[in-house]
């Protein structure tokens, strides 16, 4: 199932797409009987409570859907799909890490390049302090994001005033239906809810220096994330969500196919970590961390004002933002 938020005047509500287009669902659930109680009412203007819907009320109201004519909604009346309750954003893809290491080194280490360079040509295998920490291979990892900052497909995107290495993240974006707490991996993978496309917006030239502090990311990402205007429920993506294919498009041109292939740790075993004696709530958002190949510090295309940055995921959709210039100092 699809869904996508709309606001029509001051009517806000949601739609799903059924084969001959986006229906109300609201709509959808007043054709049934017998009708699903007072609390369905919530299910037609909120997407993260129908997410928590049982599944055989939301497989009636999409079957109900197809019978209903579609919604004549104007694109610029789709807004972001949910406003997450909380951001963590993992980091699954070990050649991403390595991959995006060398690349700081290259813009950022005129004197450690070319030793690393020179390490990876005679030895052939990776410049060891290029992979994550050892941390990483024991236990998933994750940063706490501003959850405050999220735009979505067609917003703007302000360039930092204090950054000259702006760089796009593509990013596999998760988002719970239902409450974990001390949960087991197959339980937490049965609250995710739907996936969108995430990307995690990022200052690098800040980012280095404030990993260099002992701490986590704090202005080199807080300023801004983005996701797709459309939530694609688990069935149609969980059972192959290490099979996508992706991409990554900058002022038009195809500059990287990035993959979901190689997550060190199961979508299960990542919420399983963050739920170990804390509670998490339904609406609360995760990311994959980026894909290999999906950021420009690893393929050399940082972003400037005025560039046009499109990133996708197949079966979950299309992501696409404008940089523009930024006030502040």
């Amino acid at each position: 199932m699809k869904l996508r938020r709309v606001r029509t005047g001051s009517d806000l509500h949601v739609e799903l797409l059924a084969p001959q287009g986006w229906v109300a669902v609201s709509t959808a659930i007043a054709r049934l009987a017998p009708p699903p109680g007072d609390a369905a009412v919530r299910w037609g203007t909120d997407i993260v409570t129908l997410l928590g819907a049982p599944a055989d009320a939301r497989d009636a109201i999409a079957v109900a859907a197809r019978d209903i004519d579609p919604e004549p909604t104007r694109v610029a009346d789709v807004m972001i799909p949910f406003a997450p309750r909380s951001y963590r954003d993992f980091m699954l893809f070990e050649a991403h890490a390595i991959n995006a290491a060398r690349g700081f080194a290259h813009r950022f280490m005129p004197r450690t390049a070319p030793i690393v360079r020179a390490y990876e040509k005679v030895t052939g295998t990776t410049f060891p302090k290029l992979k994550p920490h050892a941390l990483w291979y024991r236990q998933p990892i994750y940063y706490m994001g501003n959850h405050l900052a999220f735009v979505t497909d067609a917003d703007d995107v302000m360039m930092p005033s204090y950054t000259g290495a702006l760089d796009y993240e593509l990013e596999l974006g998760f988002l719970l239906a239902h409450p974990l707490v001390d949960a087991r991996p197959e339980a937490a993978e049965a609250a995710i809810g739907g996936f969108v496309v995430l990307n995690d917006f990022s200052a690098r030239d800040v980012q280095l220096a404030e990993m260099a502090s002992g701490f986590g990311p704090q202005k080199a990402k807080h300023f801004c994330n983005a996701i797709s205007k459309v939530v694609v429920t688990t069935d149609e993506i969980l059972q192959r969500w290490r099979d996508l294919k992706g991409h990554v498009r900058l002022n038009g041109e195809i500059v990287a196919e990035p993959a979901t292939a190689g997550a060190r740790w199961s979508l299960g075993e990542v919420l399983a970590h963050a739920s170990r004696c804390e509670p998490l709530q339904p609406g609360e958002f995760f990311g994959s961390g980026t894909l290999p190949g999906g950021s420009g510090i690893e393929t050399g295309h940082l972003l400037a004002t005025g560039d046009s940055i499109e990133i996708g995921i197949e079966g979950i959709g299309t992501l696409t933002n404008r940089i523009v210039a930024g006030g502040g100092t």
